[in-house]
């Protein structure tokens, strides 16, 4: 970097779900070389700094501690002292007991330049993706956020709030941290004159797919807390707020509330594709399979495009196909006149969509998006004319095989598939333990590779307690020839079709018998 010190973005990363950063704090996140994050923000947003940037943990939770304050604080200033561009990513407001104001006092102290990024705090989206809203008129004009980290029937826990007057509070309290101290909490509250009979609810792992709200009263929600096992973290919500939560539930709703699903496509198409699912409920765990790489050898490529003009048709079998071929057409010098009177074929919706991004129409696109498929429609109409493939460097040969009966096919290699070397250790643990309900099959090749990494103690799992969503029939084939059975077929052979596929499925697994 050209200049001498660096700066320090303390962003808040929200409640838990991605989608809650804010615009600026992901702009910044995207700057990033350092980040330093906690336990608290979520793991995928951290897909959103470089692949290069530098990323340290420096999670604390309860009785257990990576770096302490200190070491964090050191952490932050010699980066930027460094000339790096620091990101430190706090779960919820880095100024609503997250130690923002700390961080900054002590880069402060060192000369080090800083920025403070708001975030949605637990209190605010936690609450609302549990249908409780924190004022409402004619239930609550006020709202008063307090930790719950401390006990109130210790001496030191007294001391750091004044029980009695939240007690007499006319709105909601949210108690931050409320969960570890819950039963204490209430019966301080209860003791100090909060009429037992107060709605209460605890939100555990708030706009997480895991999200649990438990609902009742001050004088019985530590009982029915305890016996739901909730942990943190957690808040505690007490006031007449509670009683709207039946008419404002809608998280628990979405169609894939609660589901946790493993998207096995390669890192980017992966992240595009964990959208759709997250916006149903879903937790996503990414484990690409496989990697997308640019060919190592561009000759027979550059060879293809200084003859495009040759070419009657352009077939393009993938998304990845589509970007590869036009990111080397214009690393050579040239532009879409170079198609000229080339027509265009792929293979299915979202490949028409990636050309259209271009500006260009596909001519075909077959009813049903497969290889067998496209050969057929393209039998039909470009019968002796000359034809362009462009694919990967791997995978069936069908459609050159059929095509090549009716008309002279020409194949590249526009970008390459590369197996990832292991899963994620975490991801595989997760398996083991069948802490997840579904992994998405989007091509037999990913089948094949994830009964290669996985170990035997995985792979039993799989077709079982950890079930398949197959995007076709032949992926499906491919699993059962692995020995996994599929839980749910794309009817449409696309990602939206299989995702179509897993609500389907997951909507019968949950009607009643």
């Amino acid at each position: 970097m050209s200049r001498d010190r660096g700066i320090v973005y303390l962003i808040g990363a929200g409640p838990g779900d991605p989608g809650l950063m804010t615009v600026r704090g992901a702009d910044r996140l995207a700057r990033a070389e350092v980040v330093v994050f906690d336990h608290l923000a979520n793991d995928r947003l951290l897909d959103l700094a470089p692949a290069r940037a530098l990323r340290i943990f420096a999670g604390k939770s309860v009785g257990h501690c990576t770096l302490d304050q200190d070491a964090i604080n050191r952490t932050l200033a010699e980066h930027a002292e460094a000339g790096k561009i620091v990101v430190r990513l706090k779960g919820g407001d880095p100024l609503v007991f997250g130690r923002g104001s700390e961080e900054a006092i002590f880069l402060r102290s060192r000369g080090v330049a800083f920025e403070i990024v708001p975030g949605v705090t637990a209190g605010v989206g936690a609450t609302a993706y549990a249908g409780i809203p924190v004022t409402c008129r004619g239930g609550s004009s006020a709202v008063a956020f307090v930790t719950g980290h401390g006990d109130p029937e210790t001496a030191s826990g007294r001391s750091r709030l004044d029980w009695p007057a939240l007690a007499r509070f006319p709105g909601t309290l949210v108690v931050y941290m409320g969960v570890t101290h819950l039963e204490s909490i209430c019966r301080t509250l209860i003791r100090e004159g909060k009429d037992p009979a107060t709605p209460a609810a605890t939100v555990e792992s708030g706009s997480l797919p895991s999200q649990r709200v438990v609902s009742a009263t001050l004088g019985t929600i530590s009982e029915l807390a305890r016996a739901s096992r909730l942990h943190p973290p957690a808040l505690l919500v007490v006031g007449e707020v509670v009683g709207r939560r039946e008419e404002l539930a809608w998280f628990e709703s979405l169609p894939l509330s609660g589901q946790r699903i493993v998207v096995t496509r390669p890192r980017d198409e992966g992240a595009r594709s964990s959208d759709a699912l997250e916006a149903m409920g879903a937790e996503v765990l990414l484990a690409p399979t496989v990697e997308i790489r640019p060919i190592e050898d561009v000759g027979p490529l550059d060879g293809a495009l200084d003859r495009i003009s040759e070419y009657d048709w352009l077939v393009f079998t993938s998304v990845n196909g589509v970007r590869s071929f036009f990111e080397r057409l214009f690393e050579r010098g040239k532009d879409l006149r170079a198609l000229g009177g080339v027509r265009l074929a792929a293979i299915g919706p979202a490949t028409a969509e990636a050309l259209d991004r271009f500006h260009l129409r596909a001519d075909l696109v077959p009813p049903s998006f497969r290889s067998e498929s496209l050969a057929e429609a393209l039998a039909g109409v470009a019968a002796g004319s000359r034809i362009l493939l462009a694919r990967a460097d791997r995978g069936r040969t069908i459609l050159q095989d059929e095509v090549s009966r009716v008309a002279e096919v020409e194949q590249v290699a526009v970008y390459q598939n590369a197996d990832v070397d292991r899963l994620p250790d975490a991801l595989v643990d997760r398996v083991v333990e069948g802490s997840v309900d579904w992994i998405t099959l989007s091509s037999s090749a990913i089948a094949a590779r994830l009964h290669a990494l996985l170990p035997e103690p995985a792979r039993r799992r799989i077709g079982r307690e950890v079930k398949l969503a197959s995007i076709s029939p032949i992926t499906t084939k491919a699993a059962a020839d692995l020995g996994w059975t599929v839980a749910a077929e794309a009817s449409a052979h696309t990602w939206d079709g299989l995702i179509e596929a897993l609500v389907r499925q997951v909507a019968a697994e949950r009607a009643p018998a």
